[in-house]
């Protein structure tokens, strides 16, 4: 039976994302995890992090997925409910565990360990796609990351494009490059496949000398601009380059004084230029408002829980005075 079968009807989402989300552990005290015996309980994963992300701005996110059917996998389910993230296309699975990272961050340098082989995630297939639900969104979130789980979550991007193509629900991909689940090699022609399928495409200029095999920036720009949707690059010196039909807009960067833990930033960006997006505001304008929402995700630690509320944002641009008592 599949997602769609067990969901008859569903609430109607601004958003559609759907990908991995595992439960997260982090040594306290500062310590690596070889030394440490005591660990913060979370949980992380790029698509729900932006569906928190939009859920907190203001707009209806909603996540699909698979979990197990055990502590962490419920944990992770009520925790998305409460944040306003509609999950009524999660299903858990009891024949198949949640997956697990555990993250140090030792002289300002982060490491990841994965547990995650044949996770209940990287068991989704097409049959789990709800294809009512994505029609019925105004934007799909992807990410690079589900197609290197295994190759039904891959097949399973490619159909969820490909359902949201053929009723003009534009599709936003962010690559994000994890090679710790596949070589470059492997990633590379599917990351440029589903690159040239996106509407908008939110890669940082590094994954982009990655994919494009230079670290000239104006070959760089030749590659993107035979894209045919908008390319957002984040990542530069201090600027975010939007190109949109030959022509590049550049966003300064927010700066942020002194950041507590970058892991959230990039999700952040993402969760705020879609935001901008549904606001119908340029994508200069969408792209300034992911900096802001990446800058105040960098100030606490957490992949999602620094995310910022629109009343904060308003904050940050000066539009909303605090009040502190």
């Amino acid at each position: 039976m599949s997602l769609a079968d067990r969901h008859p009807s569903f609430p109607r989402v601004d958003v559609v994302t759907f990908g991995e989300t595992m439960g997260l552990f982090t040594p306290m005290g500062g310590k690596d995890i070889a030394h440490s015996t005591l660990f913060e309980k979370s949980f992380g994963g790029a698509e729900s992090n932006v569906a928190i992300g939009i859920a907190r701005l203001g707009y209806v996110a909603g996540w699909c997925g698979l979990l197990g059917d055990d502590p962490i996998g419920r944990h992770i389910g009520k925790v998305l409910r409460g944040e306003g993230v509609d999950v009524s296309q999660v299903h858990f699975l009891t024949d198949a565990n949640t997956g697990l990272m555990l993250r140090e961050t030792i002289s300002g340098r982060s490491a990841v360990y994965y547990y995650r082989k044949h996770s209940a995630a990287s068991l989704m297939s097409p049959a789990d796609l709800n294809e009512a639900y994505i029609t019925n969104a105004k934007i799909l979130h992807i990410t690079g990351i589900t197609p290197a789980l295994s190759d039904s979550c891959h097949q399973t991007v490619l159909r969820a494009v490909e359902v949201a193509k053929s009723q003009q629900v534009k599709v936003c991909f962010d690559p994000n490059i994890r090679l710790k689940l596949w070589s470059m090699d492997q990633a590379r022609p599917i990351l440029l496949e589903l690159a040239k399928m996106a509407d908008y495409f939110l890669p940082g200029l590094p994954e982009l000398r990655l994919l494009y095999q230079t670290d000239d920036f104006a070959e760089i720009l030749e590659h993107v601009q035979a894209l045919p949707g908008a390319t957002i690059i984040k990542g530069g010196a201090n600027e975010t380059y939007v190109h949109e039909r030959g022509k590049i807009t550049v966003v300064p960067h927010v700066r942020v004084e002194r950041p507590t833990d970058t892991v959230g930033a990039g999700d952040g960006f993402c969760a705020g230029f879609i935001v901008g997006l549904l606001k119908n505001k340029s994508l200069a304008e969408s792209a300034h408002l992911g900096n802001v929402v990446g800058a105040i995700a960098v100030g606490s630690p957490g992949d999602w829980e620094a995310l910022p509320t629109w009343e904060e944002v308003e904050q940050a641009l000066g539009t909303r005075n605090h009040i502190e008592r």
